[in-house]
């Protein structure tokens, strides 16, 4: 534990539909849901105007159209949110070389490692400017959280949300922790917090005065001597600024099972090679292919085959996904498949035999296809290789007219597809049209940005002392008064809040 708060959590604010706000001008100040919308899909993300009707994240979507049925529900759409948090990260990597995401829209700082902050008035400023910094190059809002350990630092982020700031002093932990329920500790899941429940302990005064020795038998030594040493408010992790990937894989759940065996191969084969893309971009290979089937009666298998030496060749795990898959009985039907690669390498020995093969297949390919005037040009050949009417236009993708320019999909049904035209530097909402699923001067877009690059490029630029409380950006039009914790003894002390 740390004598001052320099462990800085920071969480963005309804990320995913917040990003989506931001795009979408007419979407602003109105439920918004990001998630699966077939039958069986979750909700991701909802936005603040949804959780009064209670929405929340990984609910069932057909539960939440229930209870708020007048929400937008959009499908998600990654590589934007990927970009905006690239862009967020790089704004932490200012603050401390000791930067530990943990998901798109978290982190955790050390703003000691950095010499940006070794007391609580130099942490409440950096967490301030970061604030600002944020709602300038993204347009978004997150909540930040200011203490002496990562446990407090992210327990005082999620009381500072949304949109604030709030600083845990060193030294009041405990009485803060004890009337909190034992699921705000790190490590109490469902599972765990129902058996502590039985043993009836709900609160983390309730673990504290149990005593250690309790905890050990009810728990296990380790888990139980850990949840002991967080009940006191006792955490010494430490900000680990890169994090060894054990595993990549991907996964779908279908709208409805599947039975065909040829769909069910081929699936596994198209989640082979999302695997492997994704394998890719993260710079490694691996050894050990895994298969995972959901089967219609909720029972889970997987199956898993290690090679001889770690690949990152698509057909080398499409292979062998195809193999753990003949050893699957799919007759019920199958509600999800999954693929994956463990025992990571930054480095690939390629399979002799497969890549044989696979010359051998090219080379077959090659003597029949047409050569000279019977040949298609490139491209001709894309183009006729994507057929216009069997294009999926999802809710909240971004698409393109030849006439109307950049717009976003409100939904398609019955041939058609409805387009709402507007950007996220639009003043008003836009105008909606409809046109036909396979019309030519419709195309599937990029993302646009959701800030002016110029309004980007500006807040990209060093601020003048920017160590000191009178740095550059105090009369920024996105600077808002941070609700904090601070000076007079923190959390209990009775030091008034201030809310933006």
């Amino acid at each position: 534990m740390r004598a001052a708060p320099t462990i800085l959590h920071l969480d963005m604010d309804a990320f995913f539909a917040a990003a989506e706000q931001a795009a979408k001008p007419s979407l602003r100040g109105k439920p918004v849901i990001v998630g699966g919308l077939g039958p069986r899909g979750v909700v991701s993300t909802a936005s603040y105007e949804a959780r009064p009707f209670g929405v929340r994240s990984a609910m069932p979507m057909g539960q939440a159209r229930r209870l708020c049925p007048n929400a937008a529900y959009l499908v998600p759409r990654f590589q934007l949110y990927r970009t905006v948090s690239d862009q967020v990260m790089e704004l932490l990597r200012r603050l401390s070389p000791l930067v530990e995401p943990l998901s798109l829209d978290e982190a955790f700082v050390d703003l000691e490692a950095g010499g940006v902050a070794f007391g609580p008035a130099e942490a409440l400023e950096a967490g301030e400017r970061l604030r600002r910094d944020i709602r300038a190059v993204t347009g978004l809002t997150g909540s930040v959280g200011l203490a002496g350990s990562k446990m407090m630092a992210k327990i005082a982020s999620e009381q500072a949300k949304p949109d604030g700031l709030v600083l845990i002093e060193p030294g009041t932990e405990r009485e803060l922790l004890r009337p909190m329920p034992v699921r705000t500790l790190p490590g109490v899941g469902p599972a765990t917090g129902e058996h502590l429940r039985r043993a009836g302990m709900t609160t983390v005064a309730d673990l504290a005065e149990a005593g250690e020795d309790e905890l050990v038998r009810l728990l296990g030594k380790s888990h139980g001597a850990s949840l002991f040493r967080m009940a006191a408010g006792g955490d010494d992790r430490p900000v680990v600024a890169e994090r060894d990937t054990k595993s990549v894989s991907v996964e779908d759940t279908f709208d409805v099972d599947l039975h065909d065996r040829v769909r069910i191969t081929t699936e596994v084969g198209r989640l082979a090679d999302r695997c492997v893309q994704r394998l890719r971009a993260s710079g490694h290979s691996g050894r050990t292919i895994v298969l995972k089937v959901r089967r219609y009666d909720f029972s889970t298998l997987t199956r898993s085959e290690t090679l001889r030496g770690p690949t990152d060749d698509p057909s080398v795990v499409r292979e062998a996904a195809g193999r753990l898959l003949d050893s699957v009985d799919t007759t019920g039907g199958v509600r999800l498949l999954g693929v994956g690669v463990s025992g990571l390498a930054d480095f690939t020995q390629e399979d002799l035999f497969a890549q044989a093969a696979g010359e051998r297949a090219a080379g077959e390919r090659a003597e029949e296809e047409p050569t000279g005037e019977e040949a298609a040009p490139p491209a001709e050949k894309a183009e006729s290789a994507v057929d216009p009417a069997q294009r999926r236009w999802l809710a909240g993708h971004d698409v393109r007219h030849a006439e109307y320019g950049p717009g976003w999909v409100q939904g398609s049904g019955l041939g058609r597809v409805t387009v709402r035209f507007e950007t996220p530097l639009s003043t008003q909402p836009g105008r909606v049209r409809t046109f036909m699923v396979d019309d030519p001067e419709l195309e599937p877009s990029e993302p646009l940005p959701l800030v002016a690059q110029g309004t980007v490029e500006a807040a990209a630029q060093p601020e003048a002392g920017a160590g000191g409380a009178g740095g550059a950006g105090q009369d920024s039009p996105f600077a808002s008064r941070p609700k904090s914790r601070s000076g007079g003894g923190g959390p209990g002390s009775g030091a008034e809040m201030s809310r933006p």
